[in-house]
């Protein structure tokens, strides 16, 4: 049924909370996992340009989303998990459309993410890529809430 499950992951705790349930739920259904790095590079060169060299900075982004990839791949393969490893660039635009996207282009089945379940103010200044995923994923969304609920 779910022969492709899409796992974006950013490092965050609620990711990784998200590989988790998608390493677990791979493993029953034998699934692939296809593992989604979304390098963002527009806000931190706003706030870093002054500060740094962009293609240094450009280049350090590129670098903890390929190790966050092989030790996410580490772990799907220790638990007999076939993964593949994406990373997807960006300059403009919302994550969670790029997640949506990238559900369809490698043909997944079902999206696994964490959420940091963010409500009120906190949920209103930062956004949530989980809920624009939510509203245009092309298949299911599967939410897993990291231990810990931000207020």
């Amino acid at each position: 049924m779910y022969a492709r499950i899409l796992v974006p992951i950013d490092g965050s705790d609620a990711a990784a909370q998200g590989l988790r349930e998608a390493i677990a739920l791979a493993r029953e259904l034998k699934s692939t996992l296809v593992l989604l790095h979304v390098v963002n590079e527009y806000p931190l060169l706003i706030d870093m340009a002054a500060a740094t060299n962009a293609e240094a900075l450009r280049q350090d982004l590129w670098d903890f989303g390929k190790e966050l990839l092989a030790q996410a791949s580490r772990d799907a393969s220790e638990a007999g998990v076939p993964a593949e490893s994406l990373v997807r660039e960006m300059i403009s635009g919302r994550v969670g459309d790029l997640i949506a996207e990238s559900a369809s282009q490698q043909s997944c089945r079902l999206i696994v993410m964490g959420t940091h379940g963010r409500r009120g103010l906190t949920r209103l200044a930062l956004g949530s890529d989980a809920e624009i995923t939510l509203r245009c994923a092309p298949v299911p969304v599967l939410m897993v809430r990291r231990h810990g609920i931000d207020p």
